[in-house]
C-alpha cells in the first residue's frame, strides 16, 4: 500500500523561526474554541513580546483549542524570513498589514505545494507525477515572488488545475477500493462504527462527530474533510490520501488509531 507524505521542513510550522503572525493577523470569537475575542490584526493576549505564545502548552485547558487545530504549513516563517527580510511587523511602517494580509496567501500556496508533494510520493499517482513536477515548480517560484505579486496574486486561479491533479492521483490511488463517493457529504454525527471505508471519496465532507471508532479509512481521500470531534479510536488510517495534521488534531483518537509511518504524527492530546 502506498504510504503518501508530502510534508517537508519547509511546509512545516517553525514558530521559533516566525514573528508571531497567526496570534496577530488571525481573527477569532469567543466559542468553545477561544476563551477571548480577538480582531485580525490585534495580538493576541498571550502573545509575548518574543512572538512565542506565553500558554503554548495550556491552549486546551485554558479554552484556545482553536490555536492547537491551526498550521500555516510553514508560511508564517518564510514571510518573516524570505518574503520581508526578517523584519518583525512591529518595526513595519504599515504596522505589519501587508504580512498579515499575505499570511492567508502564502499558507494557501503551501497547502498546495504539501498535497502536491503527497502526489509525488505516490506510487500509484506515477501518470500524473510529471504534471505534479510542473505545478511544483511554479507554485514555489510563485511563493518567493515580492509582497506586491503575492497580493496581486489570484490564488484561485492556481488552485484550479492543482486539484485536477490531486483529482486524478486520488482516482488513481483509488483504484480497485470499494470506496463511495461522498464528496462533501453532509455526515455529521454519523455511525460508522467498524465499517470498511476503504477508498471512499470524503473530499470536502462534513464528518463532525462522527462515529469511526474502529473504521478501515486505508487510501479514503480526506482532503478538506472536517473531522472537528469525529471519533477515530481503533480506526485504520493507513495510507488514508491527503491527510493533514490539523486534520487529526481537531479529531478524537488513542494509541489504537492506526496511522501511516512518516505521516502526520499522532497529536500529543490523544495519549
Amino acid at each position: 500500500m502506498d504510504t503518501p507524505t508530502g510534508e517537508t521542513s519547509e511546509l512545516r510550522a517553525d514558530c521559533g523561526d516566525c514573528f508571531g503572525l497567526c496570534c496577530v493577523a488571525l481573527a477569532f470569537t469567543r466559542s468553545a474554541d477561544f476563551a477571548a475575542d480577538k480582531a485580525a490584526g490585534e495580538p493576541c493576549g498571550h502573545l509575548g513580546g518574543d512572538h512565542r505564545c506565553g500558554i503554548h502548552r495550556e491552549l486546551r485547558g485554558r479554552g484556545y483549542r482553536g490555536c492547537t487545530v491551526y498550521d500555516c504549513f510553514g508560511a508564517g516563517q518564510k514571510l518573516s524570513r524570505i518574503t520581508f527580510g526578517g523584519q518583525d511587523w512591529r518595526d513595519a511602517a504599515d504596522g505589519g498589514r501587508s504580512m498579515f494580509a499575505l499570511l492567508p496567501v502564502v499558507r494557501q500556496l503551501h497547502e498546495l505545494l504539501r498535497y502536491l508533494g503527497e502526489t509525488l510520493a505516490l506510487p500509484s499517482a506515477g501518470p500524473v507525477h510529471a504534471a505534479a513536477e510542473a505545478a511544483v515548480a511554479r507554485i514555489s517560484g510563485l511563493t518567493l515572488g515580492t509582497p506586491e505579486a503575492l497580493l496581486a496574486l489570484d490564488v484561485a486561479a492556481e488552485r484550479a488545475p492543482v486539484n485536477e491533479i490531486l483529482l486524478r492521483a486520488s482516482a488513481l490511488a483509488r483504484a480497485g477500493t470499494p470506496g463511495r463517493d461522498r464528496r462533501g457529504a453532509d455526515l455529521i454525527g454519523r455511525g460508522f462504527r467498524g465499517a470498511d471505508l476503504r477508498g471512499t471519496d470524503f473530499r470536502g465532507a462534513y464528518l463532525i462527530a462522527a462515529d469511526l471508532r474502529r473504521a478501515d479509512l486505508r487510501l479514503a481521500d480526506l482532503i478538506g474533510a472536517d473531522l472537528r470531534d469525529a471519533d477515530l479510536r481503533g480506526a485504520d488510517l493507513r495510507g488514508a490520501l491527503f491527510l493533514t495534521p490539523p486534520q487529526l488534531t481537531a479529531a478524537r483518537g488513542d494509541s489504537t488509531t492506526v496511522l501511516s509511518p512518516g505521516g502526520p504524527p499522532r497529536p500529543s492530546h490523544w495519549t
